[in-house]
This record gives structure tokens, sequence and C-alpha cells, in this order.
């Protein structure tokens, strides 16, 4: 008797969420069902695929080799049935995308209409998290990621470049003064973030590390206390560059800057593992050139 495909899912799903609780949590169905799965597949094969220990599932050496195979396999039964669901057909499905919450309010919440419009049969979740998520946890298909990446088992895709600026309000800036060097920002008002604190290293030249005076998590909070006049921050252009054009807030010492530092980049990623659905690959092909990076 075969082993059906939804049972290796299940069993992916525990190795690569560390246990039988965590799978059955990303899967949203129950224990019990994850644990007949993987004895069902362990009985067939008459091995023993999983270690199980009080604190998590390791792969046996036969497991290892197994779950290698079954990886492959799923891809090219994924493909092939994408393949000919494609067939004379738009991509269909749930296609769920996470990126951070300002990239999101200022990139792709104004494509999502015309995105709905040009591939009504896909199902569209955004999910917003701050920092790096973790995609088969969370069931992500694909993220937007801005800076350098180090995960050597995602697959990227190159969005574009986004440079960075330091930035204040007209109001903060009559009130204060223009910095004419970067040593001038000793005696401003600073707006950073909690965590990471990386992003509180503004790329400029002879720059040290500052301790702003107000800071938050959130890129977007930043941005509105930046807006509200209540000191200078460094952020991103795809979400200060329409604040840029209306004036809303002032580009400041550019002279000083320096480019090319890694946090300009932004990417697409997704598992190497997975096969690149049509889906994901019609929402990128959709949306990049559409981004005012």
């Amino acid at each position: 008797m075969l082993t059906r495909s939804d049972d290796l899912e299940i069993l992916l799903a525990v190795v690569d969420s560390g246990g039988f609780s965590a799978a059955a949590e990303v899967l949203d169905i129950q224990v019990a069902r994850v644990s007949r799965a993987v004895s069902k597949v362990e009985k067939q094969l008459g091995i023993s695929i999983l270690n199980r220990t009080t604190r998590r599932v390791e792969l046996t050496q036969e497991g290892r080799q197994f779950v290698d195979a079954v990886r492959v396999g799923l891809a090219h039964l994924n493909s092939a049935e994408e393949e000919i669901i494609a067939k004379g057909e738009l991509p269909k499905g749930r296609l769920c995308v996470d990126a951070a919450s300002p990239f999101i309010f200022h990139q792709l919440v104004p494509l999502v209409h015309d995105f709905n419009q040009a591939y009504p049969d896909i199902d569209l979740e955004l999910t917003s998290n701050e920092g790096f998520v973790d995609l088969i946890e969370k069931r992500t298909d694909v993220a937007i990621r801005i800076g350098t990446l180090s995960d050597s088992t995602l697959h990227a895709r190159a969005l574009g470049k986004s440079p960075l600026h330091i930035v204040a309000s007209p109001d903060y800036l009559s009130r204060r003064g223009v910095p004419k060097s970067v040593s001038d920002l000793n005696v401003h008002d600073t707006i950073g973030f909690t965590t990471p604190k990386a992003l509180n290293a503004w790329p400029l030249k002879g720059f040290k590390s500052l301790e702003p005076v107000l800071t938050s998590s959130n890129g977007e909070t930043v941005r509105q206390l930046a807006l509200s006049g209540n000191g200078i921050a460094c952020l991103s252009g795809f979400m200060v560059n329409r604040d840029l054009e209306a004036n809303r807030l002032v580009s400041l010492l550019e002279s000083e800057k320096i480019t090319d530092t890694g946090r300009e980049l932004v990417n697409a990623v997704y598992y190497k593992s997975s096969t690149v659905s049509k889906r994901i690959s019609a929402f990128i092909d959709f949306i990049q050139p559409k981004l005012s990076l």
C-alpha cells in the first residue's frame, strides 16, 4: 500500500517545526492526527523515522534519507499538479505574503485592488511582522525582506534597492535648525528603533552610534513621530519618498551619506525546498515594476 501524500506532508511539518504539537498548530489539525500519520508512515516503511525526546523530535539516519527523498518527490508532484491546473487558467489558491508593516502600508496595499482584478482566483493574505518570520512556522508563501539576506535555505528574488534617508519635518527644523554636519546630530532630538539596534547605525560618514531620544519597534511609528516634528530619523525611501515629494519631510546630510550598505536591498524570499508556484511568480511579477522604492 502506498503512503498518502497528505501523511507525508504532515511528516515534513513535524520535521520542519521540530515537534508534533508545533506541526499540529502549523497545519491547524489535532495532535492525534499528526501522531497517526507519522506512525502510519513508519509502519508501512518498517523503520523508525523519528527519535522522540521530551523536548524535540530528531530524524534517524534512515529517516533523514527518506525525508530528503520525500521533499524531492512532493516537489515534483506539486509542480505536476500546478502545471495541469494552470493550463488555460489563471493561477489560483491561497497566497500568504509577509512583510514589515510599513512596506505593506506604503507599497503593497496600493497594489492589492489591481492585483485582485488581474488574478481573481488568488486568495491573497497579508501578514505583518517587524522581524524575520519563519516561513514554515507561519505558513507563509513569500516574504518581503529589507536588507542583506543571511539564510542560505531561502531562494531570493531581488525587487530593487530602497535608499535610506535622514529626515525631519519642516516644523522641527524651523524650531531646532538644520544640521550641517554629522556632529551636529549630537545636539538634536533623534528617533530610532528599539530593536534591532543595527537600525540605529545611520549610513553617514564618521557617524558614531547614537542613543535616540524616542524609539519604537515599528518603522511606521518612527515615520509618524518624524512627521509630527519630534526629531530626526533614518528611514527607507519606500516609506518616505512621497513625504519628501510633498515636503512633509526634508532629506538631510545628503553629501555625508554612505550608499550600498546592504540595508537598501529589497528581496522576495521563499524556501528552496518548495516548488515556486505560479501564484508566487504571478505576485512577484505583478508588484516588482510597480513598487516605488
